[in-house]
C-alpha cells in the first residue's frame, strides 16, 4: 500500500494538469475563429457601418460654420519712460506720500490688463454698453449670401425684439450676465507669449464680420479701461501731492513733491494723448474667409471608426452567446 500510494499521487498530478492544459486551450482566443465569425455578420457590419458613416456625415453638414479673427498686439506700457528712474531716487518718499509709481515689484500694467480682460466686470460691461448680448446668445447662423445673422426663434423673438426661451428657474428669459460672462469666455481667448511679450486676442463667432469687430471692440475697450483707471488714479495722486505741499514749508521736501505732481502730470498728458494706451497694434484683425470650424472630415472619419467597431463588437457578442448557448 505504501509503493502504491505516491503512483497514485503521480497520476493524479498529472491528470490534473492535463485537464487544466485542456481547459485553458479551449478558453483560449481562435483567431481564425474570430475572423469566421466577422464574415459571417459582415453584412451587419457594413450596414451599421454606412449607417454611422451616413449620420456623421449628415451631422456635420448640419453643423454651422465658425469664423475666427486674431489681431496681434504689444505692450504699449513698455514704451513709458523716466518712470523707474523716479521710482529708485524717491521711491521711500513717494510712499510716504501715498503715490505708487510703478516698478516696485508689484504686478506690471500688461499681466493687469490681460486679468481685466478676462473679469467677468470687465466682460459685463463689454456685453452690456455695446448691445453684445443678443448676437451672443440668440445666434445659431450666418448667411453669407445677405451677410445677415440668423437667430434661433426658440431664443429670440427679432419681430418684438423679446426673449421667448424657454428655461426653469432660477435663470429667466433674458440671459443673465453670469449666462453671457460663460458664454463670451467660450468664444474668446486672449494669449501672451512669454518670449516676446506679445498678446493675442481671437475671437470666434458664426459671422467672420462680428469675429472681426468683437476683437476691434475688445482692444478698444481694454485701452479705454487703463488709460480711465491711470487717470483717475493720477487725478487722485495730485490732488494729494497738492494738498501736502501746502502743509510743508521744507523745501527739500516740496521739491520732491514737485516732482511727483509734475510724473503725476505727464501721465495725464500721456493718457490724453495716446489711443492705443495698454496695447499697440501690430497685427490688426481681419475678416476672415476661411472656417476655422467645425472639423467635419474629422467627424466623418471618427463616426465611421465608431459605427465599425460597435458592429464587430455586436458581431461577436451575438456569435458566442449563440456558441455558449448550443454548448449548454
Amino acid at each position: 500500500m505504501s509503493d502504491k500510494t505516491p503512483l497514485d499521487t503521480n497520476q493524479l498530478i498529472q491528470q490534473l494538469a492535463l485537464s487544466q492544459s485542456q481547459q485553458q486551450a479551449e478558453d483560449e482566443i481562435d483567431l481564425a475563429e474570430l475572423w469566421r465569425a466577422i464574415w459571417a455578420g459582415k453584412w451587419l457590419i457594413i450596414a451599421m457601418t454606412s449607417l454611422f458613416a451616413v449620420a456623421s456625415v449628415a451631422y456635420a453638414l448640419s453643423l454651422p460654420n465658425i469664423y475666427k479673427s486674431e489681431a496681434l498686439l504689444a505692450p504699449a506700457s513698455q514704451e513709458e519712460g523716466g518712470m523707474g528712474a523716479l521710482t529708485s531716487q524717491f521711491g521711500g518718499l513717494a510712499s510716504l506720500a501715498g503715490v505708487s509709481l510703478g516698478g516696485g515689484g508689484g504686478i506690471d500694467k500688461t499681466t493687469l490688463a490681460l486679468e481685466i480682460m478676462k473679469s467677468r466686470e470687465f466682460i459685463g460691461k463689454v456685453i452690456d454698453d455695446n448691445e453684445l448680448l443678443v448676437p451672443l446668445m440668440a445666434v445659431k447662423n450666418w448667411s453669407m449670401i445677405n451677410n445677415e445673422l440668423i437667430y434661433d426663434p426658440e431664443l429670440y423673438d427679432t419681430e418684438k425684439r423679446k426673449w421667448v426661451r424657454d428655461v426653469k428657474f432660477p435663470k429667466e428669459e433674458k440671459p443673465s450676465s453670469q449666462e453671457a460672462f460663460k458664454e463670451f469666455s467660450e468664444i474668446f481667448s486672449v494669449s501672451r507669449d512669454e518670449t516676446s511679450s506679445m498678446i493675442s486676442f481671437k475671437v470666434e463667432h458664426y459671422s467672420p464680420v462680428i469675429a472681426k469687430q468683437w476683437v476691434d471692440l475688445l482692444t478698444d475697450a481694454i485701452n479705454q479701461e487703463m488709460k480711465e483707471r491711470d487717470l483717475s488714479e493720477a487725478k487722485d495722486s495730485i490732488a494729494y501731492l497738492e494738498e501736502q505741499l501746502n502743509k510743508t514749508r521744507v523745501s527739500g521736501l516740496q521739491d520732491v513733491l514737485y516732482q511727483l505732481v509734475e510724473e503725476q502730470t505727464k501721465t495725464i498728458m500721456f493718457a490724453n494723448v495716446r489711443e492705443q494706451y495698454a496695447f499697440k497694434t501690430i497685427d490688426s484683425a481681419i475678416v476672415p474667409e476661411i472656417k476655422a470650424g467645425p472639423k467635419r472630415a474629422l467627424i466623418c472619419v471618427l463616426g465611421v471608426l465608431v459605427g465599425g467597431m460597435l458592429a464587430v463588437m455586436v458581431v461577436l457578442i451575438r456569435y458566442f452567446s449563440q456558441k455558449s448557448n448550443d454548448n449548454e
